[in-house]
């Protein structure tokens, strides 16, 4: 006879959860590189959360600065005070950002998407306090990504996030970006020439528009949606050159590369550009509260003090007092420690030197086609023929699975689809806190080829 019995539904969280598809183990602690789940078991963070946390977890001059800026003062609104750590922070912010930015100023927020957001209507502000209102469009890149809200999301290449909501999004022109492994140029010059080709593709959008251009936004090192692809040396000064040369400002997206995680202080400094405005979050705070910046230089800042004298913008909780400590303490720990130099690839026997290293060892491994990155920002790309470069089927979630198995191990890393064309092409980001050993991530690189091995093409 069939079973009647009654079944009660499984529970459902009160969390609208990212999936509903999966289960989420529930984190209880952090120290170091390792995260442990109410079951007791440990995680190394490979992936720094999703290229997060670069000073480690459970630092505790970190918990003491919030619990003593709590103590003194919580919040205030700016429109009606300023604190003394948002005026102590921003000055060691913007020395942090070098001598582009001396004179200018900063603009906290609560994470990278507002700050891309503030960015976006700062370049615009810009344009109309020095007398170009007809300047409104943002160009920016294919296969980018630069935040989840509207804003963030019209001048995003990622495909996949930005589909459902096209209709509600103003669309401006997008542009290729070199992406060596997969370049549509010539690449036999060690990819100097497509570089050319590709910042070739800027002037063309910025001349075809007639003026009407007000900034170009870019992430120096790609970030999860392409995964760590490093440009050829001469696009991003071409691309500094383009914008002086059109009156176009230069907004660098440096919410993923900033604050030390390729090993200079923000990632521009490896091709010696210098941009107008430059927004950083993630490391920022390295996850211990939210947290981002708009680093703005000073022409920028002085059109609109000696123009209208009032930028048009503004968050409830922008540059809240406990998350600004947070980001100074974890500035003071960051120099302290010179966790930038452990997160740079040319020093040897650094976290970076021996994380690149260990990534190449993969290479090997029939699905792997590509190990690349710089400093402490790297991906492993999939590819379901080495020799075509042929990506796997999306329906096949090869990254997806290749993390699940990762898990299994006790390894956390960062899986994305989309890398080819905004659908195919499979690819694990790889971003651990620059506290990580040299066993560590030995440990890590072994498992993660276990990983690879156990899932089937």
């Amino acid at each position: 006879m069939p079973d009647l019995s009654f079944k009660a539904p499984e529970p459902r969280s009160a969390v609208l959860r990212r999936s509903f598809r999966k289960d989420f183990p529930a984190a209880v602690r952090g120290e170091g590189v390792y995260i442990w789940d109410s079951t007791g078991k440990r995680y190394l963070d490979f992936s720094g959360s999703a290229a997060v946390n670069f000073i480690g977890h459970g630092v505790k001059e970190i918990a003491h600065a919030i619990s003593q800026q709590a103590q003194q003062l919580e919040f205030v609104h700016t429109s009606q005070f300023t604190t003394q750590i948002a005026e102590d922070y921003a000055c060691v912010l913007l020395a942090f950002a070098g001598a582009n930015f001396e004179g200018g100023a900063v603009y906290f927020t609560s994470g990278g998407s507002e700050a891309i957001e503030t960015a976006l209507k700062l370049a615009r502000q810009y344009q109309v306090e020095i007398g170009q209102p007809q300047r409104h469009m943002i160009v920016s890149r294919r296969q980018s990504y630069h935040g989840s809200t509207l804003g963030a999301l019209a001048v995003s290449g990622n495909q996949r996030r930005r589909e459902i909501y096209l209709p509600m999004v103003r669309e401006f022109p997008h542009i290729g970006f070199p992406y060596c492994y997969r370049c549509a140029y010539d690449c036999t010059d060690g990819c100097r020439n497509c570089g050319q080709e590709y910042a070739a593709e800027l002037e063309q959008a910025i001349e075809s528009n007639h003026a009407q251009v007000a900034a170009f936004i870019a992430e120096p090192v790609s970030g999860a949606t392409l995964g760590a692809v490093v440009p050829p040396d001469g696009y991003l000064q071409k691309i500094e050159e383009i914008c002086r040369r059109h009156g176009v400002l230069l907004i660098a997206d440096e919410v993923m590369t900033g604050m030390g995680r390729t090993g200079r202080n923000f990632a521009v400094e490896h091709w010696g550009v210098a941009p107008d405005i430059l927004v950083t979050a993630k490391g920022l705070s390295s996850g211990y509260a939210p947290l981002g910046a708009v680093i703005a230089s000073r022409k920028i800042v002085d059109a609109i003090a000696s123009g209208s004298g009032s930028f048009v913008h503004g968050f409830t909780y922008n540059a809240h007092p406990v998350a600004l400590a947070v980001g100074h303490a974890v500035l003071n720990y960051l120099q302290s420690h010179k966790l930038c130099e452990a997160a740079d690839s040319q020093r040897q026997s650094s976290a970076a030197a021996n994380l690149g290293s260990a990534l190449q060892s993969l290479r090997h491994l029939p699905s792997v086609g590509d190990v690349r990155g710089i400093g402490l920002l790297c991906a492993v790309e999939f590819v379901a023929d080495k020799r075509t470069k042929q990506p796997f089927a999306p329906a096949q979630n090869f990254a997806g699975r290749v993390a699940r198995a990762a898990l299994e191990e006790g390894l956390l890393v960062y899986p994305m689809q989309g890398s080819v064309d905004g659908i195919s092409g499979d690819h694990l980001l790889i971003a651990p806190p620059a506290v990580i050993s040299s066993a560590e991530i030995v440990w890590a690189a072994e498992a993660l080829g276990k990983a690879v091995k156990a899932t089937r093409a």
